[in-house]
């Protein structure tokens, strides 16, 4: 049973042909779509945040152009990363890591570039880090997007003094040294910056800490998070699970007062081969196994958010407390010949399902997870960007957010329905899944993924309660699950008008075609 959320009755029946796409016989399937929930719940724009670590070319070529490099800039950010990414109403940016924020000390990345100190990347690559691009940096390019900045406070290899004045130095209007400092620095006014991750990942890169040791860590740097006056209250987030580990949900949940987190993470990965030992898989030149692996893998993040979930409902019934996936996306294999420790990769139409699929269980389940952050923004593993020098091009899971935005902070609609199968060598998925909203202005957006490669699907909707006239649509696909997008034919994979949704009568029917994300609005 597939749950997604909508609002009224949907019928899947026989396969519909439509040009270019094979299709072959369906089985009837009924999706009952049930009113909002009272009181509502929305889908908090945050589930579509981004993250920018200072890995590979994330930061430095990616964000942080060379200074002789014949882009637009403002300073040293390239402004056209910077307008593709305005594009997709990016909510929140986090920064600097990722396993680097439990190596950085801030103060290293502030006061004039010339005078500041050089280290070593330990975690990436083991390249030098000339800390050109700090905390001013990081601010500003946030400014430029409209974006709100999450920091990751060191707690691995920092201590709390320093958490304690990196909070000073952006969030006080006091008259202190810090503060001045950060005058001199040319920012007088506070940033204000509320959304603080205390550690990352402490289980592993951030310390290989025990669940229970850093409880006791993290009560201990929450109680010097200070809230500052005039500035917004710290929003603190807890350092949480590595994939389904319930042990290390459950002693945070137990042993942290609520009113001592706002959220609590968890990191969760689709491996296409499932395994972090060995090859992960390629990126590209796949064969439909390893499709098919991949996006069974994705779909586990179904039963992971729900164990998590539960867990915290047992000592969180009223939900005060967010889950933040703030680590998502498909891993693979490195581009050949490319630094292993840069975790540059291709991004195919396989990772734009990938993250269609995700981003529904995330609207699926907003009434808990209320944050996410895709790894990452560019450059770096399921990157929204690549760019090559002066070029740059957008990845099909770049598009995916594009087309996903209408359901930012929009009232979930929710359904139920069972999934036809998509079926391999005997072993079987859901090849459907979907979510639903309405926006304030009323209109009601539909997203559907179709992860089978071969099937067209052909919805009857009937949709009581909601008055509309039009539909209209967009749509991300292409001849092969394998396709993706490259510097010289950067548009191969790109979202299109979707042509195959209609009024019929009082209904809505919709031919969904395979290997496809769609996106309807009805108005």
């Amino acid at each position: 049973m597939k749950r997604a959320l909508w609002s009224a009755s949907l019928v899947l029946a026989a396969g519909l042909s439509l040009p270019g796409f094979g299709a072959r016989a369906q089985t009837p399937v009924a999706v009952t779509v049930r009113p909002a929930a009272t009181p509502a719940v929305v889908v908090s724009k945050h589930i579509y945040g981004h993250f920018a670590e200072h890995l590979g070319r994330c930061i430095y070529d990616g964000f942080w152009a060379d200074s002789a490099l014949n882009v637009p800039k403002q300073g040293r950010l390239r402004l056209d990363v910077v307008r593709a990414l305005q594009k997709i109403r990016v909510p929140n940016l986090r920064w600097p890591g990722g396993c680097f924020a439990d190596a950085y000390h801030w103060r290293d990345g502030v006061g004039p570039t010339a005078q500041r100190p050089r280290g070593l990347n330990i975690w990436w690559g083991d390249v030098v880090e000339d800390n050109s691009f700090g905390t001013h940096e990081f601010l500003e390019l946030c400014r430029l997007l409209g974006t709100e900045p999450y920091l990751a406070a060191n707690v691995g290899s920092g201590t709390v003094q320093e958490m304690a004045g990196w909070m000073e130095y952006l969030n006080s209007s006091a008259d202190t040294p810090l503060t001045r400092q950060r005058a001199q620095n040319g920012h007088p006014a506070p940033y204000g910056v509320t959304l603080w991750g205390i550690g990352n990942e402490s289980w592993g890169c951030g310390g290989n800490m025990t669940a229970e040791y850093y409880t006791d860590v993290y009560k201990r740097y929450a109680t010097f998070a200070h809230n500052y006056p005039g500035s917004p209250p710290l929003r603190r987030i807890v350092s949480g699970a590595n994939g389904d580990d319930a042990h290390w949900t459950e002693t945070c949940m137990k042993n942290i007062p609520l009113n001592m987190m706002w959220g609590l993470t968890l990191h969760q990965y689709t491996l296409p081969t499932g395994s972090w030992t060995g090859s992960k898989g390629p990126t590209t030149g796949f064969g439909e196994a390893e499709y098919f692996n991949t996006l069974r893998n994705c779909l586990k993040m179904e039963a992971v958010v729900t164990r998590h979930a539960a867990i915290m409902d047992k000592y969180d019934p009223e939900k005060k407390v967010a889950l933040l996936v703030d680590e998502w996306g498909v891993w693979t294999d490195v581009e050949p010949g490319t630094n292993p420790g840069f975790l540059y990769q291709q991004n195919s139409l396989r990772d734009a399902l990938v993250a269609g699929t995700t981003l529904n269980i995330f609207n699926n389940h907003a009434d808990r997870v209320r944050g996410a952050n895709l790894a990452q923004a560019v450059n770096v593993l399921q990157a929204l960007i690549l760019t090559e020098r002066e070029k740059m091009l957008l990845t099909p899971t770049y598009h995916v957010f594009d087309l996903y935005q209408v359901h930012q902070d929009a009232t979930l609609l929710p359904l139920d329905f069972t999934s036809p199968d998509y079926v391999l060598n005997g072993e079987k998925i859901p090849a459907l899944n979907a979510s639903a909203s309405r926006d304030q202005r009323g209109a009601v957006h539909i997203s559907l993924v179709n992860l089978d490669p071969q099937k067209t699907l052909q919805l009857t909707t009937s949709l009581p309660g909601v008055a509309w006239q039009t539909v209209t649509g967009r749509i991300l696909t292409s001849a092969s699950v394998a396709d993706y997008n490259t510097f010289a034919r950067p548009n191969t994979v790109q979202p299109t008008a979707f042509k195959g949704a209609r009024k019929r009568g009082g209904q809505l029917a919709v031919a969904l075609p395979p290997r496809s994300v769609v996106v309807l609005e009805l108005r």
